[in-house]
């Protein structure tokens, strides 16, 4: 059983009966699911992931003014409720992660990830918040949320970059992956520089599948996640998670560079059939300035950078 399950069965057998005799005032007030840091949030937790803050457990989300009145009675009633469940538990946190599950406000929440109190409105708020943020907060499963404002920032967040965010991004990661693929890999291999051979190709793939998320409008979540998580996305994912499987199981490094060259030009095949781009390079550098030129705002548009 994986942890988002295993976390609803829990709030349904244990969880919603507590809530229900003890808070039924605040019932259709209280937002409930498993959000958040760790693999089980993203889906990805395994055998080895049971060793620390995995198990029965899950989230209670309250506006201020409900947190204020009940908050602390609901926690003391949460820490009653069975450690175990279905043969799993107790849940062992790790230090200082010891709220991923129980009662939290609402907005202290999605504050502790965008550093707002409130949605993104301008393109400076959206470009503040780091991606991996994003992709943290809004992953995992919602088990009920009757009164929806747990949802409405969720759902915010989940429409995603607004597009000249997006196009900024895009460019950024069309000009690194070049560099570190196209670029430094073989210039370093040349000169026997085998530590930045090795460096460029992480670099490559990660900003390859990067991109890649991005044209799917999807956060990219924890680097130990970025391979698996891609080859769910429905553009190039399982292509590009094929494809860089096969660029870090090569042993020749000048057969890395073949297949690098490869994924450059199914990236750029992509960012031409979607209108992103109009160069006829197979430099994937010449695309990142095509793509910069749409971006409509022309303030964001002179800020050509390659760290955002």
């Amino acid at each position: 059983m994986n942890g988002l399950d295993l976390a609803e069965a829990y709030y349904h057998t244990h969880g919603a009966p507590m809530i229900a005799g003890r808070f039924g005032a605040f019932a259709p007030r209280l937002a409930v699911g498993l959000v958040g840091p760790g693999s089980e949030c993203f889906g990805f937790d395994d055998d080895l992931s049971r060793d620390h803050d995995w198990g029965p457990g899950f989230c209670i989300w309250l506006t201020a003014d409900d947190f204020d009145a009940i908050g602390a009675g609901l926690q003391q009633a949460y820490e009653s409720l069975p450690e175990t469940f279905k043969g799993f538990g107790p849940r062992v946190a790790s230090p200082g992660e010891e709220a991923r599950t129980g009662v939290g406000r609402i907005s202290a929440f999605y504050q502790a990830y965008t550093g707002l109190d409130r949605v993104p409105e301008s393109l400076d708020d959206w470009l503040s918040i780091p991606e991996l943020s994003l992709a943290t907060c809004t992953n995992g499963k919602i088990f009920a949320d009757p009164l929806g404002e747990f949802s409405r920032w969720r759902s915010a967040l989940l429409d995603f970059y607004p597009e000249d965010v997006r196009l900024k991004k895009m460019a950024s990661r069309c000009m690194t992956a070049a560099q570190a693929g196209q670029y430094n890999f073989e210039r370093s291999l040349k000169r026997r520089e085998y530590f930045a051979v090795q460096y460029a190709e992480t670099k490559f793939c990660a900003d390859v599948i990067s991109l890649v998320f991005l044209l799917n409008k999807r956060y990219t979540p924890f680097y130990k996640w970025m391979h698996r998580g891609v080859r769910q996305l429905p553009v190039l994912g399982e292509r590009i998670h094929l494809m860089i499987t096969t660029l870090v199981e090569k042993t020749g490094l000048k057969a890395k560079a073949a297949v690098i060259e490869d994924i450059c030009a199914c990236l750029i095949e992509q960012l031409r059939r979607e209108g992103l781009s109009d160069s006829d390079s197979d430099f994937l550098l010449d695309h990142a300035h095509s793509i910069h030129i749409r971006i409509a705002d022309p303030h964001l548009r002179e800020r050509f950078s390659v760290v955002d």
